[in-house]
C-alpha cells in the first residue's frame, strides 16, 4: 500500500492516477472538509475511479497522519501549502502544514517502520540562481515564508535520514505545470484569461525565468525514485534543463492560442523586490544517473507540447468553470 499525502491537489491528483494504473495499491490523503470534496480526486478519470483508499484528515494532525500510514510499505509526502502571496500574511500555517506536517509524516514513518519516505520539496528553496544550471549542492535561500517552510521540511527529512536511518529522499521538482494546476501559478494565469475573452492579460513581474516542467513528468520522476534504492538518503531535482523567462512563455500561449494580448501590471500580483526568485534552471543530470528519469517534455518543443495540453485542457468549458479568472487568485 502506497500512501499519498495531499492527494487531492494538482500533482497529487495525476500521481494517484498513474499509480493506480500501475496496479500499486494506494490510499490517498485528502484535507477533512464539510462537503467531503476530495478536490482534484472528484474528477479523477473513470478508469481509475473506485480504485483507491480515501483518507481525509489534516497533515498537521500527528495522529490521524499515524493512522493513514498503518499498513503502508511508502509514503509519498506532497501535502503542502504551497501559494507564496498568502506566506506574506499568514506565516504561521505555513510552519504548521509544511513543517510540522512532515514532522508528522517523519515520526509515524521511523514508527511504523515505512520502507521509503518521498518528500516534496520545490526548486523555490533555491532562491534566484547563484550559478546555473541549478544543482543539488545550490545553497538554500528563504526568500519568501514559503520557501523558508520548505527548507525546514527538508532539512528535517534529512535529519531522520541521518538520525534515525529513515528511508528518506527528498524529491525537488522546478516549476510544474498542467491540467488542474491552481489559477495562483503563472501558466493557468495567464491561459484562463486568455480563455476568457480578454485582451490585457494582467501579470506581475514578466523578466524572471522559470525551469518548467509539464505534470507526467514530474510524476515519473516520483515513480523513478520510489522505484530505486539508490535514491535513498538523496536530494533529487526533477526539472526540464529548459530556462524560458515569462514573458516569453506568454508569447508563446498567446500564439498557441491564437490571440494577440498585451500584459498590463498588476502591482498586486508582484513580489517584494527581495523575495522575487529572478532566476531558475535545473541541472537534472543527477536524476539522469541515479534513477533513470529524463524529461519527455523537454526543450522549447517539449514545453510547447505541454502548452499546448495545458490549453486544451483549460479552454474545455467544463474545466474553465472552474476557474474565477476575474479575480486575482493568492
Amino acid at each position: 500500500m502506497i500512501l499519498v499525502t495531499g492527494a487531492d491537489g494538482f500533482i497529487g491528483s495525476h500521481l494517484v492516477e498513474t499509480l493506480v494504473r500501475s496496479g500499486k495499491q494506494v490510499r490517498a490523503f485528502v484535507l477533512y472538509n464539510s462537503f467531503n470534496s476530495w478536490g482534484w480526486l472528484d474528477q479523477c478519470s473513470d478508469d481509475v475511479k473506485g480504485k483507491f483508499e480515501i483518507f481525509s484528515g489534516d497533515i498537521r494532525d500527528p495522529n490521524g497522519v499515524r493512522s493513514a500510514m498503518k499498513g503502508c510499505e511508502s509514503v509519498l509526502h506532497l501535502a503542502a501549502l504551497i501559494a507564496i502571496p498568502y506566506s506574506y500574511h499568514s506565516p504561521d500555517t505555513y510552519i504548521d502544514t509544511n513543517i510540522k506536517g512532515t514532522l508528522n509524516v517523519l515520526q509515524a514513518a521511523k514508527d511504523l517502520n515505512i520502507k521509503r519516505v518521498i518528500v516534496t520539496s520545490t526548486s523555490e528553496v533555491y532562491g534566484t540562481a547563484k550559478f546555473v544550471p541549478i544543482t543539488e549542492d545550490h545553497p538554500l535561500q528563504g526568500q519568501s515564508p514559503y520557501s523558508a517552510s520548505k527548507i525546514g521540511a527538508d532539512q528535517l527529512a534529512m535529519s531522520f535520514y541521518h538520525s534515525f536511518e529513515t528511508p528518506v529522499t527528498i524529491i525537488r521538482p522546478f516549476n510544474t505545470y498542467g491540467p488542474r494546476q491552481s489559477a495562483r501559478a503563472i501558466i493557468p494565469t495567464i491561459i484562463t484569461q486568455i480563455a476568457q475573452g480578454k485582451k490585457k492579460i494582467k501579470l506581475g513581474s514578466v523578466h524572471p525565468t522559470r525551469d518548467f516542467n509539464y505534470v507526467s513528468d514530474t510524476v515519473r520522476g516520483f515513480l523513478k525514485i520510489l522505484d530505486s534504492n539508490q535514491s535513498i538518503g538523496e536530494v533529487i531535482n526533477i526539472g526540464s534543463n529548459f530556462e524560458v523567462s515569462v514573458g516569453e512563455t506568454v508569447q508563446l500561449i498567446s500564439e498557441i492560442m491564437k490571440t494577440e494580448i498585451t500584459i498590463e501590471s498588476d502591482d498586486a500580483r508582484i513580489r517584494p523586490s527581495g523575495s522575487e526568485v529572478e532566476r531558475l534552471w535545473a541541472s537534472n543530470e543527477k536524476a539522469k544517473n541515479l534513477v533513470g528519469w529524463a524529461p519527455e517534455y523537454g526543450g522549447k518543443d517539449g514545453f510547447k507540447r505541454g502548452l499546448a495540453e495545458t490549453i486544451q485542457w483549460f479552454t474545455n468549458p467544463k474545466n474553465l468553470s472552474s476557474y474565477k479568472s476575474d479575480i486575482y487568485n493568492i
